[in-house]
């Protein structure tokens, strides 16, 4: 308490602030009360922003799909108003007469089936208007039966608050398990997408504890500091719940959607983000207190040392993801505002709360290392005087050096596979629905269960059979009847709605599978010979238009984020040369992040192939993000360039800046880097390229390429701003 007295007072001493006796002391303590009553709604909102994710692929496409076009039809086939989300139930083993009677008595059963600790019954959940049916398998080694789930149904939660489609999906698997003595999975999409949810529940839990833990040990290692470490944390997990909060309310009022996907990147971006504005805010402090008496006074030059920086900064990170408003995708469009909410919010209570906080504890937060007025400044010395010497010494050496080995990795990209991979590859354990999917190839085509539905006009309906049966991969062809087939009576006509029949193909291939994704162009480009009214849909037809309307995004999203990056650069550095260098070096180590990806997803992890949406995802945080640390650097090398000349200000600006940045690169690696945690290919491999290229980022780029090259430019490099005339003037 006396330490902390002492600097209370000592806050109202500097006359320059304008700031008599205490009062900088009330306004920190102001500002922190004003986030600690926020923190009190924000907490429970974001304890629920779990239950407003939407993960099914379909939701997410535009209605210009013909896949959205064909579902809209097709839903009609069953009822007015459901959408089937079916889950496949396998019984795999002998089934003699016996076995195939006591499955056909439980799934008569299963609908009024109470699911534990809830008052919901499984039908509450079911389109009423199919049967459950059994279908045993041509080798009398398996029955299959199709659980048809209602869409709009399980958008409730149950009566315990909790998620409906993993509920029901693992009551189902354990009350279904040894029946009959035979093994028992669910699968089909029902059954995925039941997994999917299971591993982003983990988000809540595993993801942020391990992110947490994983910051407050780099944070520890880098303040060297039993008490420093505290601030920034606690100040980032405050911009988590309150950004949490905000994108809570938008999702729920229906302003965005939110997946699995989004919520996981908003946990490591805003923990990341708030920690390197944290680690720059915090180092420019600490250097501050050197040359002033108060801390009041060395906030007030270090944040407006800062600000700039930061805000750019941020800015640049919201305008590359604010560009996937421009998506076909609304999974996409949602990731945007998602983390732009998430990196506004880090910006502020890194700006705000966090000095009010610094100021409050006063120099004694720094202990045991204190910086002493009139103190020296050990950044001027050691590791990072070093690295600039070498620079300013060899500048062609390094930049040639360094181009030559990012030029190398990024060769590699082009043997990058991005065809897309199916669902049951996409986790990097082996869950239920999975095996489930495997055991179902062994006994039926890999579609059956999950057809692929052709709409074609009554009239034509004879020859698309024809034509769908004559198409390789094609295992089977029927339409959709208006009742059940009964044996020893009449066959029902098939069904006709607003003059369609619905043909469902059963596929030989996995529904979800990359095989079976290639048939669909070929599939409507035969059928349509015969009528372009035909319409392609179901879940493989779904699968395919997500992976073009991705890569359309990418083609288009990627040249706008580029523009909107190269006006902010230039803006903030005044020149067309500075932003154009920082541009190229950064798309440079995005494409050699890529190509050490190709190298390590290949080779070490297994992974085949990346989603169609990868490179696009890996581009805007890679871009975004990895321009952070230029900014940071050059901003400081003007502010410096501007005191003492370029040349000697890029050096001056590397050696202050070379270790907060290498930090703040290294934590931000280390928080996307904990994705991998998450039972999720994508995933694993967005945190490995994005922590990997973040990495490259800090250490190489912005430690050596950028300087060197600037070094090497001289004046040059402020084109055409006034720091480049005056600086020509001068020589």
């Amino acid at each position: 308490m006396h330490g902390s007295s002492s600097n209370a007072v000592s806050i109202g001493e500097g006359k320059s602030s304008g700031l008599k006796g205490r009062k900088p002391l009330w306004i920190a303590i102001f500002v922190v009360i004003v986030w600690l009553l926020s923190s009190a709604g924000s907490g429970p909102l974001f304890g629920k922003l779990s239950t407003v994710q939407e993960n099914d692929n379909s939701a997410f496409l535009p209605s210009s799909a013909e896949s959205t076009k064909a579902a809209d039809i097709s839903n009609r086939f069953v009822s007015d108003d459901s959408d089937q989300l079916p889950a496949l139930l396998l019984f795999s083993g002998p089934i003699t007469p016996a076995a195939f009677q006591e499955i056909s008595v439980y799934l008569d059963q299963l609908p009024s089936k109470v699911i534990p600790g809830t008052n919901n019954r499984v039908s509450d959940f079911l389109v009423t208007e199919i049967p459950i049916t059994p279908i045993p398998s041509p080798d009398g080694n398996a029955v299959l039966a199709s659980l048809p789930l209602d869409n709009q149904a399980l958008e409730k939660l149950l009566s315990n608050g909790e998620e409906a489609l993993p509920a029901i999906v693992e009551f189902i698997r354990e009350d279904a398990e040894g029946l009959a003595g035979l093994e028992f999975h669910v699968t089909g999409i029902g059954g995925i997408l039941a997994d999917f949810f299971g591993a982003f529940g983990e988000i809540d839990t595993t993801l942020l504890q391990t992110t947490l833990g994983v910051v407050a040990i780099i944070l520890i290692f880098v303040y060297r500091s039993p008490l420093l470490w505290i601030l920034p944390l606690a100040s980032a997990l405050l911009a988590l719940t309150s950004a949490g909060a905000i994108v809570y309310l938008m999702a729920r009022e229906g302003w965005l959607d939110l997946n699995g996907q989004s919520q996981g990147i908003l946990f490591v971006l805003v923990i990341g983000a708030a920690t390197d504005y944290a680690l720059l805010l915090i180092a420019r402090y600490r250097e501050e207190l050197h040359h002033h008496k108060t801390p009041f006074e060395a906030m007030r030059v270090a944040w407006r040392g800062v600000v700039e920086p930061i805000l750019a900064s941020g800015l640049t990170v919201i305008a590359g993801l604010m560009v996937l408003l421009v998506s076909e995708l609304s999974s996409n469009r949602g990731l945007g505002p998602v983390g732009s909410v998430g990196v506004a919010v880090a910006m502020l209570t890194q700006l705000t709360l966090l000095p009010a906080l610094l100021i409050i504890f006063g120099r004694f937060i720094f202990w045991p290392k204190i910086p002493r007025f009139d103190a020296e400044d050990e950044k001027l010395s050691g590791l990072w005087s070093r690295v600039a010497k070498l620079v300013g010494n060899h500048p062609r050496r390094v930049w040639i050096s360094t181009g030559l080995l990012l030029s190398i990795l990024a060769g590699f990209a082009t043997q990058l596979n991005t065809d897309g991979i199916p669902f049951t590859e996409s986790f990097t354990e082996r869950p239920d629905s999975v095996i489930g999917q495997e055991k179902l190839e062994e006994s039926f085509p890999g579609g059956q269960g999950q057809p692929t539905v052709v709409l074609v006009p009554v009239a034509q309906v004879a020859q698309v059979t024809t034509v769908l049966n004559q198409i390789d991969g094609i295992q089977n062809v029927v339409p959709t009847l208006t009742g059940p087939v009964i044996p020893g009576a009449p066959q029902p006509e098939p069904k006709v709605v607003d003059g369609f029949i619905q043909l469902e193909a059963t596929l030989e291939f996995a529904a979800d599978s990359v095989q079976s994704r290639e048939l669909i162009p070929i599939i409507r480009s035969e059928v349509k010979q015969v009528d372009s009214t035909i319409l392609v849909g179901g879940t493989t037809a779904i699968g395919y238009d997500t992976d073009q309307a991705s890569s359309r995004d990418v083609r288009v999203i990627i040249p706008i984020v580029l523009l909107v990056i190269a006006v902010i650069l230039a803006i903030l550095l005044r020149s067309l040369l500075s932003a154009s260098l920082l541009l190229v070096t950064v798309v440079l180590s995005f494409a050699a992040a890529l190509g050490a990806s190709q190298i390590v997803f290949e080779h070490i992890f297994g992974f085949p192939a990346t989603d169609a949406a990868f490179p696009l995802f890996a581009f805007v945080f890679l871009v975004a993000l990895g321009i952070d640390y230029n900014i940071f650097l050059m901003t400081r090398v003007r502010e410096e360039a501007i005191k003492l000349g370029t040349r000697p200000g890029i050096l001056k600006g590397l050696t202050v800046t070379g270790g907060v940045i290498t930090s703040a690169g290294v934590v931000l690696a280390a928080t996307f880097g904990v994705l991998g945690v998450l039972p999720l290919v994508f995933l694993a491999q967005l945190g490995f390229t994005v922590a990997f290229g973040v990495l490259l980022d800090t250490i190489i780029v912005r430690s050596l390429l950028v300087p060197a090259l600037a070094y090497e430019l001289g004046s040059k490099v402020w084109w055409p701003s006034n720091l480049w005339r005056k600086e020509k003037q001068v020589v």
